[in-house]
């Protein structure tokens, strides 16, 4: 996925309206880059969605394509670099989902809102244990085992709904609010 604009770039006149970026243009774009993977793990979408978005403010009246070259600059670079890779981030995320206690639909969904292919996604959270990532919820948020009050139909009721809302099934928040301290310890620590 690699590109090559230095042999174009020679030739490309410094105008605004040119079809090919300059070399000043392909320089920020491939210094912008680097700035924003050494900061942090981006989606492919992501690092062209802030490309795009920077060089319109950075450039005044930059056409679509020069933008549109940009972006592609930028990714191939990252690829290049080896500093962008989708299924590395959909791994890593998917990994520190589970230990926050995200659900498996919950942790897809947001890879998805990320830009990171269905079938990367699939394939990144086919190892969650949402039984464990429940459990996980539910030491953070004192329910079931770890719940410090006593339980009543409002507070149940309250428990299964943030369940519910973090995308885990009905039956695994009625078995988390039901377990004991020793059970939920067992899931945390794999046994």
């Amino acid at each position: 996925m690699s590109m090559d604009f230095e042999a174009v770039n020679d030739e490309a006149p410094e105008t605004p309206q040119a079809d090919v970026p300059s070399a000043r243009m392909l320089s920020w774009a491939r210094n912008s880059a680097s700035y924003r993977l050494a900061k942090q793990m981006l989606t492919e979408r992501q690092l062209r969605d802030a490309i795009t978005r920077k060089a319109r403010q950075k450039f005044e009246e930059i056409s679509d394509r020069q933008v549109s070259a940009l972006a592609d600059f930028a990714v191939s670079f990252g690829y290049d670099v080896g500093a962008l890779n989708d299924t590395t981030y959909a791994e890593v995320a998917t990994r520190q989902g589970e230990r926050s206690g995200r659900s498996r639909r919950a942790i897809a969904q947001k890879l998805s809102m990320k830009g990171v292919a269905a079938e990367t996604t699939k394939a990144a959270v086919a190892e969650v244990d949402d039984l464990k990532a429940a459990v996980i919820l539910a030491r953070k948020r004192a329910f079931g085992p770890f719940r410090r009050v006593e339980l009543d139909e409002k507070r149940r009721g309250k428990e299964l709904s943030a369940f519910a809302r973090g995308g885990f099934g009905f039956d695994i928040g009625r078995r988390v609010c039901e377990m004991s301290a020793q059970e939920a310890d067992e899931i945390l620590s794999g046994g």
